[in-house]
């Protein structure tokens, strides 16, 4: 609901309420639904608006937790001289692991044993190299390498393609070449926070436009008629039909809402994120 035109809405519905129920009142009518079927209608459009945002939000969420399900749940470390199967969340540096074909690296570890002539990982997630890296006991005698240069290491997140060594881990969590990244993703998502994006922008301007143009609309009609209950050789209003004609002017304004403005541009950016999902 933190939208300007969401907040224009908002207003308008609260207003038609207001004079649907000073109208009732003058007449003396009992309470009727058909009075306020023009505020309901634009509360129920405002709420249909939210239940697609939740909707979106619970997606991307669920999306989010698919990802992270990729993380590796299970490993099997060396504890007290005895290879067992323990939640990766508790491994810590210097821990020794064991990994075989198809096994994700549960954190960054250095290759510290062979098991078989080769070994060979899927490390396209991190770098983004299309083929499947060999991997081997040696280090490297560079201090300060590329990624793809450290051919004595596994990254978490990746995948053995061939192989079955040991390896005693370096880095878990934040610390971990993939928590570097998602680090600095985070930092760069935060910075960008307050950024609108075009199309918010957009809609700010359209609001800020709209509601300058229904405030005129609103005044021009009431003063355009001023004369209908303002008597200037007495100097004397009527009341009553001053509020008639600002009924009038409100309805306008009211009428020029585009309610479902809203529910349109959400339901048109889910079916634009759903498509771009499926490709």
């Amino acid at each position: 609901f933190d939208d300007p035109l969401v907040k224009i809405l908002l207003v308008a519905a609260v207003v038609s309420a207001a004079i649907a129920f000073n109208e009732m009142h003058e007449k003396g009518e009992p309470f009727s639904v058909g009075q306020f079927v023009e505020p309901l209608v634009i509360l129920l459009i405002l709420i249909l608006n939210a239940i697609v945002g939740v909707y979106q939000e619970s997606n991307a969420e669920k999306s989010l937790e698919a990802l992270k399900e990729m993380q590796p749940d299970n490993c099997r470390v060396n504890r007290e001289g005895v290879f067992a199967e323990i939640s990766a969340r508790e491994l810590v540096p210097g821990d020794v692991v064991e990994l075989r074909v198809g096994d994700k690296v549960p954190a960054d570890v250095r290759v510290a044993e062979l098991k078989t002539t080769t070994l060979r990982v899927e490390q396209m997630a991190l770098t983004g190299e299309s083929v499947s890296v060999s991997k081997m006991v040696e280090p490297i005698a560079q201090d300060d390498c590329e990624i793809q240069s450290k051919s004595s290491m596994l990254f978490s997140g990746t995948t053995l393609a061939n192989g079955h060594c040991l390896a005693i881990v370096t880095a878990t969590g934040m610390d971990t070449e993939i928590g570097k990244i998602q680090e600095q993703l985070e930092a760069a998502a935060a910075e960008r926070a307050e950024e609108k994006t075009p199309l918010k922008q957009k809609i700010e301007e359209f609001s800020d436009q709209l509601q300058l143009i229904i405030s005129v609309i609103c005044v021009s009609v009431w003063l355009i008629n001023f004369r209908m209950f303002v008597d200037l050789e007495n100097m004397t209003i009527d009341f009553k039909t001053a509020i008639y004609y600002f009924q009038i002017a409100v309805a306008l304004a009211v009428a020029a809402v585009p309610e479902g403005l809203p529910t349109v541009i959400t339901m048109c950016l889910a079916l634009g994120t759903r498509k771009m999902a499926k490709r």
